[in-house]
């Protein structure tokens, strides 16, 4: 599918899939989790440099599209039934595990075993066994609201808890007892989902950033605001915590992997396919005025759309397919332009319904909401400092 012409350079999705690396430096590898049709991939392949060389994805029409553009990748499937031990390290593990449970728009189970949500678990014990120098995760605003339940720790012993407060009977209450922020010391304070997140990439030993943005920070069109973490291995970890025999969710019916391939030991290292992510920075900022006809086509958001037709470099689409008996509908073409995405990265495919599209498009990541992410966490000083940089209606809090 060609895009319309534009000033500026217009890209598709093949368009940057054969560029070469002219430094001939070895990129680091990602390992991919949840990986839907590989925004988060764009974003970490562009910052950091590196290249996708296994993912896993359960949806298999989605998969099919991630494979159309990194055809080396192999799937390892259900992320429930991963041997890790069997899979290749990685310098970066990447993931967005399944926002349903933590959505302020969904039931809010929260991160919890037997939830979607609850997969983490499983990342946590990618994590532990692969044992990557980065992680970056991604997910939804609700993950700094939902509640956190955790499995029982293998080997607690409550028995030999001390039943009695810290302080004697009869002892004066200073000014910091009792905290009512300890855990566990009152029930409406529960342990948040991002918490449990950041606890278990602690026990992990590696040392985590994470910053609330919303994609308009980027110029799009549209609010969608997401969390960000990075985290760096800080600490040379042993051979393995037990985090994953503590923490493993057990989910009944866990199918097989699909794809049980090895990735072999001379796999290599495929070129950038993110060129296109460059030149969509370099024009953030920039100044736009709407012309005549956009305003008249537009109206009221024609600001905002000038101002994404310029960063993404084409024109946008027609934004409703018109259907006489069901009404007009969102045109998974114009959800694709929303996302910053080349021209058919979704869409120019065979193997997605119309439906599949938009619901593979609404669970993605915007690549270059995430590049702006992880800029910020990787720049923002030395590690060993937090960072926590949320925005929220025009206000920067840190």
């Amino acid at each position: 599918m060609a895009a319309e012409s534009m000033p500026g350079t217009t890209v598709t999705a093949a368009h940057f899939m054969h560029d070469l690396d002219i430094s001939g430096e070895p990129r680091l590898r990602i390992g991919s989790l949840f990986s839907g049709y590989g925004g988060l991939d764009l974003a970490v392949e562009h910052v950091f440099n590196a290249t996708t060389v296994w993912f896993s994805e359960l949806n298999a029409p989605v998969a099919r599209v991630f494979s159309h553009h990194w055809p080396e990748a192999p799937n390892l499937g259900d992320i429930t039934a991963i041997d890790w031990s069997q899979v290749e390290p990685v310098d970066i593990l990447i993931g967005g595990f399944p926002c349903q449970d933590v959505s302020t728009v969904g039931k809010r189970a929260g991160l919890a075993p037997g939830t979607r949500s609850g997969l983490w678990a499983h990342m946590a014990a990618a994590i532990d066994a692969l044992q990557p120098e980065w992680v970056v995760i991604e997910n939804v605003r609700g993950l700094l609201s939902s509640p956190a339940i955790r499995p029982p720790a293998e080997g607690d012993d409550h028995d030999r808890r001390n039943p009695g407060d810290a302080t004697p009977d009869g002892a004066t209450l200073r000014g910091m007892e009792r905290d009512p922020w300890h855990l566990g010391d009152n029930a409406a304070r529960p342990l948040r989902a991002l918490g449990a997140v950041l606890g278990d990439l602690a026990d992990l030993r590696l040392d985590a950033r994470w910053i609330g943005l919303p994609a308009s920070l980027v110029g799009a069109p549209h609010q969608r605001f997401r969390i960000f973490a990075l985290a760096r291995r800080t600490v040379p970890h042993p051979a393995g915590d037990g985090l994953i025999a503590r923490r493993r969710d057990s989910r009944p019916g866990a199918s097989e992997t699909r794809d049980d391939r090895a990735v072999a030991p001379d796999h290599r290292l495929r070129a950038p396919r993110t060129g296109w992510l460059t030149e969509q920075e370099s024009r953030v900022g920039d100044a736009v005025v709407p012309d005549r006809r956009t305003v008249q086509r537009w109206g009221r958001y024609a600001d905002a759309i000038t101002r994404w037709e310029h960063i993404t470099g084409r024109p946008a689409p027609a934004p409703a397919l018109l259907n006489d008996a069901d009404g007009p509908r969102p045109a998974p073409a114009f959800v694709e332009w929303l996302m910053s995405l080349p021209t058919g990265w979704v869409t120019d495919t065979d193997q997605l319904t119309q439906n599949q599209q938009i619901t593979a498009l609404g669970n993605g990541v915007l690549p270059l909401h995430a590049v702006a992410a992880l800029r910020a966490l990787k720049l923002s000083g030395r590690w060993g400092r937090s960072l926590v940089v949320v925005r929220c209606g025009g206000q920067q809090r840190r």
